[in-house]
C-alpha cells in the first residue's frame, strides 16, 4: 500500500495504491501553478512507473501535513484527499470507562503528539482501556492488531460490548472486515496491502512485536494517520524498538510498576529463595558446566554481546567440540532449572499460601507436567488446546481452581485471572519476561499485596540469570 500524489490543473490528489501513498502526474506548467519539488515532502519519491510520485503508506499523515504547510505556486493549491474521504465516520462513539489519572494523562500525551506514539504501562494497569478511549475519541474506522488468538478474542468481546458497531476479524480462520476490525500480527501483515487504506486509526497491542522483521509491514503498509502502540515493555534487546518509533511515533507516556503500586496496582514483594543441588545434581552440573566453560575460555569467547552466542551456535555446525560444549551447557541448564529442591520448596510455598491464588511459572514443559502430577495442579503449555486452556483459566477465575502451572505461555498475550502469588521456578534473563510475570499478580482485585517468589539454584549460573532479569 502506497500513498500517491497526483498534480494536475493546479490541484493535488492524494490516493492509495498497492503499498504506497501515491502522488500522481505532475503538471509543472504555469497554468497548473505547481512550482515546488514534491520529493521535499517526507518519504516522497518520483514514481518511475507512472508520471507521478509516491510514498510509503505510513507516511500519509506527514505528506498530508506537509502539503497543508506549503503554498504551491502563487496561491494555495487545492488538495483532494481521497484517502481521508475513505475513512468511515463512526460517530458517535463513547466509552463507559472512567479513566484513571495516569490513563487520562497517557491519552492526552498521545493526542498532543498528533495521535501518534506508544504508551508503556505495566501489565494490569488498563492499557486496553486507553485503546478503547482512543477509538472512541477518533470515531473512525479502526484496525486493532494483537499477537495471539487469545488477545484477538478478548479485544473482540471488549469492543463488541463497548461500542454499537460491527466488529470484524482477520485471523483464526476468519477474514471478515468491519468498521472496527481486530487482526493478529500475522493476518495484519498478510492483509495490509489490500486494506491499508481503509482505517483512520490503527492500535497495536503488545507493540514490541512490531519490531520483528516479518511484522513491520503491518504498520508500514497501513495509511492510518492515527497510530497507537500499547506495551508493558517497549525496548527490545535487538534495538528494533527504533523501527517501531519510526512507524508509530515515540513513547509518549510511561509508568513503571513502582509508580502505580499501592494506588492502582497491588503492593508487592519479590522474594528470592536459593536452593541447593543434590550431590548427584551437583556432579552432573559441574561436569557439564566445566565442559562448556573450558571450551569458551580456550577459544576466547567472551559473550560480551548476544551475537557471541550466535557465533558459537554457527561454529557448532562444523566443530564437534563446539557442539559438545553447547550440549553440555544445555545439560547444566536443565539440572539447575529443574532441581528437585525447587519442587520441595514449591510444596512449602503452596502450603503457606493454601488460601491464595497461585501461578507457577517455568521454562520447561517437562517440569510443568512433573509439577502438575505431583501437586495436582492444572497445567498449561504450548501443547494445551485453546478450548482446554480457556476452560482452565475460566475455572481459575471463578475459584474452582486456586492454582495453575504454565511454561511461558502465560507471560503475555493471555488474559490471566487475578492472582496474588507467583512462583518462578525457571526462566530466562529477560527483564521483559520478569516484568510480564510480575504484572500477572498486580491487579488489586484479588489482593492488595502480591508476592513473587524466585527459586534459584545456589552456586550455579542461574544466580547470574536471576540478577540479569532483575
Amino acid at each position: 500500500m502506497q500513498v500517491r500524489l497526483w498534480f494536475a490543473d493546479g490541484g493535488i490528489r492524494l490516493t492509495v495504491d498497492g503499498g504506497d501513498a501515491c502522488v500522481g502526474e505532475v503538471d509543472t506548467s504555469g497554468d497548473a501553478g505547481v512550482d515546488f519539488d514534491p520529493t521535499a515532502l517526507p518519504g516522497v519519491e518520483a514514481d518511475d512507473r507512472t508520471p507521478g510520485y509516491r510514498a510509503p503508506a505510513y507516511r500519509y499523515a506527514a505528506v498530508r501535513d506537509g502539503l497543508a504547510d506549503r503554498r504551491v505556486g502563487s496561491a494555495a493549491t487545492t488538495v483532494d484527499d481521497d484517502i481521508a474521504a475513505g475513512f468511515p465516520d463512526l460517530s458517535p462513539l463513547a466509552t463507559r470507562y472512567d479513566l484513571r489519572p495516569y490513563q487520562r494523562e497517557a491519552l492526552s500525551a498521545w493526542r498532543d503528539d498528533d495521535c501518534r506514539g506508544v504508551v508503556e504501562l505495566p501489565t494490569g494497569s488498563g492499557k486496553t482501556v486507553i485503546g478503547l478511549a482512543a477509538i472512541a475519541g477518533r470515531e473512525t474506522a479502526t484496525l486493532v492488531v494483537v499477537p495471539t488468538l487469545d488477545l484477538l478474542d478478548q479485544w473482540r468481546r471488549e469492543l463488541a460490548s463497548e461500542f454499537d458497531v460491527e466488529v470484524g476479524q482477520f485471523g483464526g480462520g476468519v477474514q471478515q472486515q468491519a468498521p472496527i476490525t481486530v487482526a493478529t500480527y500475522d493476518s495484519a501483515y498478510l492483509r495490509a496491502d489490500d486494506v491499508g487504506g481503509d482505517f483512520g486509526l490503527v492500535v497495536f497491542d503488545e507493540v514490541h512485536h512490531l519490531g520483528g522483521q516479518g511484522f513491520r509491514d503491518a504498520a508500514r503498509l497501513v495509511a492510518a494517520p492515527a497510530r497507537l502502540g500499547l506495551t508493558a515493555t517497549f525496548e527490545r534487546p535487538d534495538g528494533a524498538h527504533e523501527v517501531v518509533t519510526e512507524l508509530l511515533g515515540p513513547v509518549v507516556a510511561r509508568a513503571s510498576v513502582d509508580d502505580l503500586a499501592g494506588d492502582y496496582l497491588a503492593e508487592y514483594d519479590v522474594r528470592r529463595i536459593e536452593v541447593a543441588l543434590s550431590a548427584s545434581e551437583r556432579e552432573t552440573y559441574e561436569t557439564a558446566q566445566g565442559t562448556f566453560v573450558d571450551y569458551v575460555r580456550e577459544n576466547g569467547i567472551s559473550f560480551d554481546s548476544g551475537s557471541d552466542y550466535q557465533k558459537l551456535v554457527k561454529r557448532s555446525g562444523r566443530d564437534p567440540a563446539a557442539r559438545e560444549a553447547l550440549l553440555a551447557k544445555q545439560r547444566a541448564r536443565e539440572v539447575m532449572m529443574n532441581a528437585d529442591a525447587k519442587l520441595r520448596e514449591l510444596g512449602r510455598i503452596l502450603e503457606r499460601h493454601a488460601d491464595d491464588r497461585v501461578v507457577v511459572f517455568t521454562a520447561h514443559t517437562d517440569l510443568v507436567y512433573r509439577i502438575s502430577e505431583r501437586f495436582l495442579i492444572p497445567a498449561i503449555t504450548a501443547e494445551t488446546g485453546a478450548s482446554e486452556r480457556r476452560e482452565i483459566l475460566d475455572r481459575f477465575r471463578d475459584g474452582t481452581y486456586s492454582r495453575v502451572v504454565a511454561a511461558n505461555v502465560l507471560d503475555e498475550g493471555v488474559d490471566v485471572p487475578d492472582a496474588s502469588v507467583g512462583v518462578v521456578l525457571s526462566g530466562s534473563g529477560s527483564s521483559r519476561e520478569f516484568t510480564q510475570r510480575l504484572g500477572r499478580l498486580l491487579r488489586p482485585g484479588e489482593s492488595e499485596h502480591a508476592v513473587l517468589y524466585e527459586l534459584v539454584a545456589a552456586d550455579t549460573a542461574e544466580e547470574r540469570v536471576a540478577d540479569r532479569r532483575r
